[in-house]
C-alpha cells in the first residue's frame, strides 16, 4: 500500500511537471529570444541617434568614439553615405542576432550579438525550472511517504488488533488515528473486543459456577448411592432411592438454572413456594454429611412461611451457606426462619470461629476466601438471591450469621403447630 501511494503521488506530480514544465520552457525560450532581439534593435536605434547628432553638428564619427557605446560582446557596423564603413568591435563568428536601424542622415546601423548568449540564458532558465521540478518531486515523495505511513500504520495496527481478537486476546486498544474511516473501524473492533471479553467472562464464570454448584449435589447423590449399596433392607433402599431421585431432580434444576443465567441473568422464574419444604429438603440432603463429620444441623423459628422466588435457586443458596458452615464453621449449624416487614428471613449460623475481620463484606466477592477454598460459593449464592429480587447478607461475623431475605406471602397461621420464634426444632 505504501508503494502504491508513493507511486500514484509521484505519477501525478510528474504529469503536472510534464504538462506545465514543457509549456513553461517553450514560453520562456520565446520570451528570452524576443527579449534578446529587442535589446539588439534598441542598441542599433541608440547608435543611430548618436551618429545623427554628431553628423548634424559636423563632429567626427569614427570607431574610437563609438567604441564605448557598444558592449564588448557585440559587433556594430555603421554605414554613412559618402564615407567609409565604420566597424566597432570584433566580427562575431557563427549564428548571431542582428538588429538594424536607419538614421535621419541616411546612415545605416547594424548591431550583432552572438546567439550563444540566448542559449546560455535559456540554459539557466531550464536549470532553474529543473531544480524547481526536482524539489517538487522530492517534496511530493516525502509527502506521499508521510501520508502512506499515516494510512498504512493504522491499518497495520487494526490488522494486529483483529489478529489478537482471533487469537483470544479481547483487550480493546482504544487507539484512534484522526482519520474518520479508520477511527470507525477501530470503534467497531473495540466494541467487538468488549463483547468478546464479556462472552469469555460469562463462559468462564459459567464453568466455575457449574463446577462449584454441581459438586455438592453430585457428592450428596454419591453418598446416597453408597448407602444403598451397603444395605440389604428394602425399605432403606427405597427411602434412599427416593431421596436420590429428589437430588437428581435438584441437580437437573441446578443445570437449567445455570444455563438460564448464562443466557440472560435477568431471566427469572419466581413463584410463591413453601419455605418449609426447601429447608426440609436441605436438612435431609446435608444430614448424612454432618453426621459423618460428627456435627448436627437443626432448624427453628417461624413455620408455614411462604416466599416469592425460585425454589431451586433458594435451595442452592441454602446449600452454599450450609456447605460453607460445614467446611469453615464448627459445632451445630442452625437454620432459623423469621419475619421482618414483608420479608421472610432465613438465618444460617454455626458455632465456628466466624469470619475474619479483614474480610468483612468482601466475603461475597469472587475469589475471596478465608481458608483456601475457591471463593465462588458465596458470590454465586448472592447472585442467585438477587436474581429473584432477594438479597443475601452477612448479619454477624462472630458467631457467623448469614441472612437470606425473600419477599413473602402469608400462607396460613396455625397456633397449635407454630412454635415460638426462636424455639429450635430438629427436622
Amino acid at each position: 500500500m505504501r508503494r502504491r501511494l508513493i507511486q500514484s503521488t509521484l505519477a501525478v506530480v510528474l504529469v503536472v511537471i510534464a504538462v506545465f514544465g514543457v509549456s513553461l520552457v517553450i514560453v520562456e525560450t520565446r520570451t528570452i529570444s524576443t527579449s534578446a532581439q529587442e535589446r539588439v534593435d534598441s542598441e542599433a536605434q541608440r547608435l543611430a541617434s548618436i551618429v545623427d547628432s554628431r553628423l548634424l553638428t559636423s563632429a567626427t564619427v569614427d570607431a574610437k568614439i563609438l567604441r564605448d557605446q557598444v558592449a564588448q560582446d557585440r559587433y556594430a557596423v555603421i554605414r554613412i553615405p559618402g564615407e567609409r564603413t565604420i566597424e566597432v568591435g570584433t566580427r562575431l563568428p557563427g549564428d548571431v542576432i542582428q538588429g538594424r536601424a536607419d538614421g535621419e542622415e541616411g546612415e545605416t546601423v547594424v548591431v550583432e550579438e552572438p546567439r550563444s548568449s540566448v542559449t546560455r540564458e535559456v540554459g539557466r532558465t531550464l536549470l532553474i525550472i529543473g531544480l524547481v521540478a526536482l524539489l517538487a518531486v522530492i517534496a511530493a515523495v516525502l509527502l506521499a511517504i508521510r501520508q502512506a505511513n499515516r494510512l498504512a500504520s493504522p491499518l497495520t495496527d487494526l490488522a494486529e488488533t483483529a489478529e489478537r481478537l482471533g487469537s483470544g486476546d479481547p483487550r480493546p486498544r482504544h487507539k484512534r488515528y484522526g482519520v474518520p474511516e479508520l477511527d470507525r473501524v477501530a470503534d467497531v473492533l473495540d466494541s467487538s473486543a468488549e463483547r468478546i471479553a464479556r462472552m469469555l467472562t460469562a463462559e468462564r464464570r459459567l464453568a466455575a459456577d457449574a463446577s462449584h454448584q454441581l459438586r455438592t449435589p453430585l457428592t450428596a447423590l454419591s453418598m446416597r448411592l453408597e448407602e444403598i449399596t451397603l444395605t440389604d433392607d428394602p425399605d432403606t433402599v427405597k427411602e434412599e432411592a427416593n431421596v436420590a431421585l429428589t437430588q437428581v431432580e435438584r441437580l437437573t434444576d441446578v443445570v437449567e438454572r445455570l444455563l438460564t443465567n448464562s443466557r440472560d441473568p435477568r431471566t427469572g422464574s419466581a413463584v410463591t413456594f413453601d419455605l418449609d419444604e426447601v429447608i426440609q429438603q436441605q436438612l435431609a440432603e446435608w444430614r448424612p454429611a454432618y453426621r459423618s463429620a460428627g456435627r448436627a444441623i437443626v432448624s427453628s423459628g417461624k413455620r408455614h412461611l411462604t416466599a416469592v422466588g425460585t425454589p431451586g435457586a433458594v435451595a442452592q443458596v441454602l446449600a452454599a451457606l450450609i456447605e460453607n458452615s460445614l467446611m469453615h464453621g464448627g459445632g451445630t449449624v442452625a437454620l432459623r426462619t423469621r419475619v421482618t416487614g414483608n420479608q421472610a428471613v432465613i438465618e444460617v449460623t454455626d458455632e465456628g470461629p466466624g469470619v475474619p475481620t479483614d474480610l468483612g463484606a468482601r466475603i461475597f466477592e469472587r475469589a475471596i476466601s478465608g481458608r483456601n477454598s475457591t471463593g465462588i460459593g458465596l458470590a454465586v449464592a448472592r447472585d442467585l438471591a438477587e436474581a429473584d429480587g432477594g438479597r443475601l447478607e452477612m448479619l454477624q461475623t462472630l458467631p457467623p450469621v448469614f441472612g437470606l431475605f425473600l419477599s413473602r406471602t402469608p400462607l396460613r397461621k396455625t397456633a397449635a403447630t407454630e412454635p415460638e420464634d426462636g424455639e429450635p426444632t430438629v427436622r
